[in-house]
């Protein structure tokens, strides 16, 4: 009788320990730390989660989790639980990290990172853990870079439009007779102050799409009209390059619900992409079909293609494939980083298909808005450009 009551209480003081030590555990992370069951009721948090919140343990514990970690957007507007990290994450059953804003208790917006985990049992989710930093103060260092950029951008096109002016004019004449050394020399200060421009374009672009600056204002948008004007406005690029551009458009309406700028901003920068990376006598082509509810976009060239082995970096900022730059060293690494940026901005998404030495294919789709009685024949039209 005394050694089982002995081994009751060396039990008892086992799983006595063990406790402990998972508080103390649990306890220690320097981050903050939630620990919800599959009702998603809080069952434990640490002291620096309960900082970052402004709340006390009596206040959290045994709570709804949605209820008392309150997620907003850039807007302010109250996150979907079905958009919340851990929700995602305790019905995939697999981690998911992310940047988010959680609710101080005095309303004030609390930039985080965010690691949410599924606490598995044999396989099931029985619960999950949310981690949490505090980021403001890189936010506020981002903020500052991106204003910094955002102003030497600015400051950038007063001087490139008088070299651009200037160059021209000397190119046709106006201040007299240039030779053909002169000519060529004029010629590459004017590309040269083109890809400067385009840049800032690019840099204020990311600038407004990181600060939360860029608005959004959807519409509905007849797609086919946007890509005629796209290619009409990459016509001189692609007769310089001797590329030929093609519209590949269905009968039928492809009529979206979206921000009319930024899928033009979307559309225009993977044609001026493709162009970039395809050779003389090479091919772009736009197609655009309408799919049930969605209109799917494509921009398809016979360039040098994205190897296997760089495909899924392809969308990083500053990435540049090594056949990019055994071609081309001028690039920055940010046209597709900046294309990724504008359809997470309107909430689409976008995907690829390539083939080393054989070109590639862009893709992104949109909600489509359209009558029901429509052709389904399909017809190339343009012209080579």
């Amino acid at each position: 009788m005394a050694k089982t009551e002995t081994k009751d209480n060396n039990s008892l003081t086992s799983k006595t320990t063990n406790k402990l030590f998972i508080d103390a555990l649990f306890s220690s992370i320097g981050d903050g730390a939630i620990a919800t069951d599959e009702f998603s009721r809080i069952v434990r948090i640490n002291s620096v989660g309960l900082s970052i919140l402004g709340l006390k343990e009596e206040e959290v514990v045994g709570k709804w989790y949605p209820s008392i970690v309150k997620s907003v957007g850039e807007d302010g507007q109250e996150v979907k639980l079905m958009e919340r990290l851990i929700t995602k994450a305790y019905i995939t059953g697999k981690p998911v990290t992310g940047r988010a804003y959680y609710l101080h208790k005095d309303g004030h917006k609390i930039p985080v990172s965010v690691t949410a985990s599924p606490i598995l049992l044999k396989g099931r989710p029985i619960g999950a853990i949310n981690l949490y930093r505090d980021i403001t103060q890189e936010y506020e260092i981002d903020r500052m870079k991106s204003e910094f950029i955002s102003l030497a951008s600015h400051q950038l096109r007063t001087p490139l439009s008088s070299i651009k002016t200037y160059s021209h004019m000397l190119l046709e004449g106006y201040m007299g007779k240039i030779n053909r050394d002169q000519r060529f020399a004029l010629k590459s200060v004017i590309d040269a102050s083109d890809r400067m421009n385009q840049l800032t374009d690019t840099l204020l672009n990311i600038t407004r799409i990181e600060s939360g600056s860029m608005t959004i204002s959807k519409k509905v948008v007849d797609l086919k009209k946007l890509a005629k004007k796209v290619v009409s406005e990459q016509s001189i690029d692609a007769e310089t390059k001797n590329i030929a551009v093609k519209l590949r458009l269905q009968d039928k309406p492809a009529v979206a619900n979206t921000d009319p700028f930024i899928t033009k901003e979307i559309m225009s920068n993977l044609v001026s992409n493709a162009l970039k990376y395809t050779p003389p006598l090479g091919r772009v082509t736009i197609s655009i079909k309408t799919d049930k509810d969605r209109v799917v976009c494509c921009v398809s060239d016979t360039g040098i293609g994205i190897p296997k082995q760089s495909q899924e970096k392809i969308f990083n900022k500053f990435f540049r494939a090594p056949n990019v730059l055994a071609r081309d060293t001028t690039g920055t690494g940010l046209g597709l980083y900046l294309i990724k940026s504008l359809a997470d901005r309107i909430n689409i998404p976008i995907w690829f298909e390539s083939i080393t030495g054989k070109g590639s294919k862009f893709y992104f789709s949109l909600p489509a808005c359209m009558p029901k009685n429509t052709n389904k024949t399909t017809k190339e039209s343009g012209k080579s450009l």
